[in-house]
């Protein structure tokens, strides 16, 4: 089954979105930052990525930057999954190289039809 990273720096979130992506057969693996998102996602190559955006040192508009720039990781779907909510945030994600932007608090039925959606791109 496919892997999803989780790059979120709140453990309740991670805990949350790990749960409802196991649950339905998701193969997970989490990340506190965005430079440690960025890491992982050069050594494990997952198939998705739920980027939050406000995290310390690198945010998650860098990091998706950084991933989006990156052969090695330019091929890997980006979805923001945020409290930023304004429409300039989710324009602004989407020019880093997302692929999608949902809004916090997401509910598990929303993330898993993300997940499905991107992953059969």
């Amino acid at each position: 089954m496919a892997l999803i990273l989780i790059v979120d720096d709140s453990p309740t979130e991670v805990h949350v979105m790990q749960t409802a992506l196991e649950k339905h057969g998701f193969r997970t693996a989490a990340a506190g930052d965005g430079a440690e998102g960025v890491r992982l996602a050069r050594e494990m190559s997952p198939d998705l990525i739920f980027m939050d955006i406000v995290m310390p040192g690198m945010n998650g508009y860098q990091a998706t930057r950084a991933l989006v720039n990156d052969p090695r990781t330019r091929q890997i779907p980006i979805i923001m999954v945020t409290s930023k909510g304004q429409e300039t945030d989710r324009i602004w994600g989407l020019r880093q190289g997302a692929v999608d932007y949902m809004v916090k608090p997401v509910s598990p039925d929303q993330l898993i039809a993300k997940a499905r959606l991107a992953l059969a791109n």
